[in-house]
């Protein structure tokens, strides 16, 4: 009779063991397939007739999201059969960042998303949360998350732009930080995660249909931007690692160049000659001379350029954890094609955070560090579980190379075509970018890219503007004119702190 009885305790323990396995597989573990990214929102892929699902993901005390100790998404109590609201005090300045919490659509993007499991206390760092909850029988709250990002520089990228269609990213070039990531024109969270879901699916079709496409973080993702001049800091790169050029070195520099099989001929900018014709290789960068360049790139070769734009992280995924839209080097098959990629032009594609580690990377003597959003994930108490620690993601190029196109860098904003982004009392270092857009109305694109610190042995900000061509643009607008302006404004927030 013993025996039977042991018999079945251990069964029924061992069923017991079972199940709690399998509640902890679906609740702890599977939880997370639940849900998928789209190329726009991502959705809960349970049954949608299953309401006491949804209602239990996005009728919860969801966690904050922070600058500082200032909360730019946060969860409110409300009289509803969800409990709790939405609301994003960050409104149009964050929104590219937080992206939207919707009942409507049972949907999530940005850091909603990205963060999802932090802010919904799921996360297994909040394990501990999570068990006094349960202890307490206390409603469970979510974790928190403090950004990287600096106020004062995001407001400052954003009051510049001034409601033009285009992106600010600044990063601290020595821990990869995202001080600022702006993105315009942007769009309001809290329409689209109003729980009237008339007036949330009426917002988001307004803000889907509209030209600027205002739901596009254009820092990491959507249609890339070609680099233009700013790529040329790279064709330099890739000459110097093959032993080819120096900053004194001398280039031909003619009005003209009569691209490699073909009858069309390259001029530079707004047909201007560069020099006498024949100038050192530091005043063709500075200049952004365009006939050099292109020359320089035959020269290079396309594979050698195919190699350093890999090197520096084109064509490679990323996440901050918003998952970034790889830049792109084209597989060019002529040495046309090559010239025109080695000015930025034709089929390059770069995003502005890209642009903006190439920066941060001369910055920080080659090492390209990881970038990152996240700086602190906090408890619903707001007690710290975890902290970003940098890293160095790739060293594209030695200190040498890089303190040489410092240099190149400085120059060009002391007396060539980045002057417009001096600060008082700062060392400025930059480039300045063009790109045609290929369209017979408005300007071009206009870039600036750069860093910057009152010790330029050790600066404290590295950053990309750039501004979308066309009618907002005049076509007579440069990198100089348009997006070196921008660059000065949110450098001198950043330093005066």
């Amino acid at each position: 009779m013993n025996r039977q009885i042991h018999q079945v305790t251990v069964l029924v323990v061992i069923m017991i063991l079972a199940l709690s396995a399998s509640v902890t597989s679906v609740q702890g573990l599977a939880r997370p397939a639940l849900w998928q990214s789209s190329s726009e929102y991502g959705t809960l892929t349970s049954d949608p007739r299953n309401a006491r699902t949804v209602f239990a993901e996005f009728g919860s005390d969801r966690g904050q999201i922070m600058v500082g100790e200032t909360a730019i998404a946060d969860s409110v109590p409300i009289d509803d059969a969800y409990a709790f609201q939405r609301t994003y005090p960050g409104g149009e300045l964050y929104a590219p960042l937080t992206g939207y919490f919707s009942t409507s659509s049972a949907s999530m993007t940005g850091l909603e998303q990205a963060e999802n499991s932090v802010l919904s206390g799921d996360d297994p760092s909040l394990f501990s949360s999570r068990v006094k909850a349960l202890v307490t029988g206390s409603t469970q709250q979510g974790g928190a998350v403090e950004l990287t990002i600096d106020h004062e520089v995001q407001q400052a990228a954003w009051n510049a732009l001034a409601g033009r269609r285009g992106s600010v990213v600044a990063l601290d070039p020595s821990t990869g930080a995202v001080l600022a990531m702006v993105s315009s024109p942007s769009f309001d969270p809290n329409l689209l995660a109003s729980h009237d879901s008339a007036a949330a699916t009426q917002a988001w079709q307004t803000y889907d249909a509209d030209p600027g496409k205002p739901l596009v973080n254009r820092a990491i993702s959507g249609d890339l931007y070609p680099p233009g001049s700013t790529f040329k800091v790279l064709t330099v790169a890739a000459a110097m690692r093959a032993g080819m050029v120096a900053p004194d070195t001398q280039v031909e520099a003619p009005d003209t160049l009569t691209l490699p099989g073909t009858n069309h001929t390259l001029s530079n900018y707004a047909g201007e000659s560069c020099g006498s014709g024949t100038v050192s290789l530091a005043y063709a960068f500075a200049e952004s001379c365009n006939t050099p360049f292109a020359q320089l790139a035959i020269d290079v070769g396309d594979e050698r350029l195919s190699q350093e734009a890999s090197a520096w992280g084109f064509d490679t995924d990323l996440s901050i954890p918003l998952r970034v839209t790889p830049s792109v080097y084209p597989s060019n098959s002529s040495a046309a094609e090559t010239a025109m990629a080695g000015i930025g032009q034709a089929s390059v594609r770069a995003t502005p955070l890209m642009m903006a580690m190439v920066a941060a990377t001369i910055a920080n003597d080659g090492d390209q560090m990881q970038p990152y959003l996240v700086a602190q994930t906090l408890d619903s108490d707001l007690n710290v579980v975890a902290t970003t620690s940098p890293s160095v993601l790739r060293t594209p190029v030695d200190s040498s190379t890089a303190q040489t196109l410092s240099q190149l860098m400085q120059q060009a904003v002391s007396e060539g075509t980045g002057t417009t982004a001096q600060v008082a009392g700062v060392t400025v270092a930059g480039k300045t970018g063009t790109s045609e857009t290929g369209s017979d109305e408005g300007g071009p694109v206009t870039w600036f890219i750069g860093f910057a610190g009152t010790d330029i042995s050790k600066p404290s900000i590295a950053l990309a503007v750039v501004l979308d061509g066309g009618e907002q643009t005049a076509s007579t607008g440069t990198g100089g004119s348009e997006a070196g302006p921008i660059a000065a404004s949110v450098i001198d927030a950043a330093v005066d702190q």
